[in-house]
């Protein structure tokens, strides 16, 4: 169930295999690099391995950092709290196919919600296509830089739909974590920025070195939230996304095969760094 799969896929990776030749492949067929040396040879590919990058590291940072400030948010008893955790996994535990449609309502630039508001509030000179424009224009302090704009806007629905995973953990372990700790500091005279930075993130550092490792790998591979949004388009074609489109639009299978493995290549180098700078820190503490 797991080792047969990746091995038929190196295989197919290393032969030239159309959709209407699969049922004629083997493990023991012509063998070539074409299907590799088309990959790297490729602008495209670079530009799609680029935005996965820019994609998995945004898109973890934001959804544990936004899960981080609600769970300390909701750290203190207060009336009607039991009702705001559950409310807060609602993105979490929601049909991603549902939760698209809405942000694709939300988003429209004829009749959306977002550049109705926009427009009439904060002065927007016309609606903005959230997820059908690869960038646009934002001056800010005098100057004029040119921001992604699909590619921001799918991060942001990665982020609001991930940080409830985040908060399940940090808030277990913020409750788990010794009160005497922070009870002594503030005896101490320690304002809430050092109890925070000095007492209670130490703590929780483990845990967000777990939940970076796992958010990573999800974000890395991520599909269906990108290919519901934008289809690939505006900038925003991940790898996966680009392997979906050699396997379907084109049917080059030995292709599709190709990119994934070198996809599962650069994320275990990836988290196999990360993990051992982890380590060796842990190790020294």
């Amino acid at each position: 169930m797991v080792v047969l799969p990746i091995l038929w896929t190196i295989a197919l990776a290393f032969q030239r295999v159309r959709l209407l030749d699969l049922s004629s492949a083997g493990f023991f067929g012509e063998y070539t690099l074409a299907n590799f040396d088309g990959i790297f040879s490729s602008q495209g590919f670079w530009t799609s391995l680029l935005t996965t990058l820019t994609y998995s590291v945004l898109g973890t940072a934001s959804s544990i950092g936004l899960g981080l400030v609600c769970a300390l948010a909701l750290r203190n008893r207060f009336r009607g709290r039991t009702f705001v955790r559950a409310a807060i996994l609602i993105p979490y535990v929601a049909p991603v196919v549902a939760a698209t449609f809405v942000w694709r309502t939300m988003l429209n630039p004829q009749f959306g919600i977002v550049n109705h508001w926009g427009t009439r509030l904060f002065g927007w000179d016309e609606p903005i296509a959230f997820l059908s424009q690869v960038s646009s224009e934002v001056s800010l302090l005098g100057l004029e830089f040119s921001v992604p704009t699909a590619l921001l806007t799918v991060i942001t629905f990665e982020a609001w739909r991930s940080f409830p995973f985040a908060f399940l953990f940090l808030m277990a372990r913020l409750h788990a974590a010794p009160a005497a700790l922070e009870e002594a500091a503030r005896v101490d005279g320690a304002t809430p920025s050092q109890r925070f930075w000095h007492v209670v993130l130490p703590q929780l550092l483990p845990t967000i070195a777990v939940l970076s490792v796992l958010r990573f790998i999800w974000t890395f591979n991520s599909f269906d939230d990108i290919y519901l949004l934008t289809g690939g388009g505006a900038g925003t074609e991940v790898v996966s996304v680009r392997v979906f489109n050699a396997l379907t639009a084109r049917g080059n299978i030995g292709a599709a095969s190709a990119q994934a493995i070198v996809l599962a290549v650069v994320l275990a180098v990836l988290v196999g760094l990360y993990l051992r700078r982890f380590s060796a820190r842990e190790e020294r503490a």
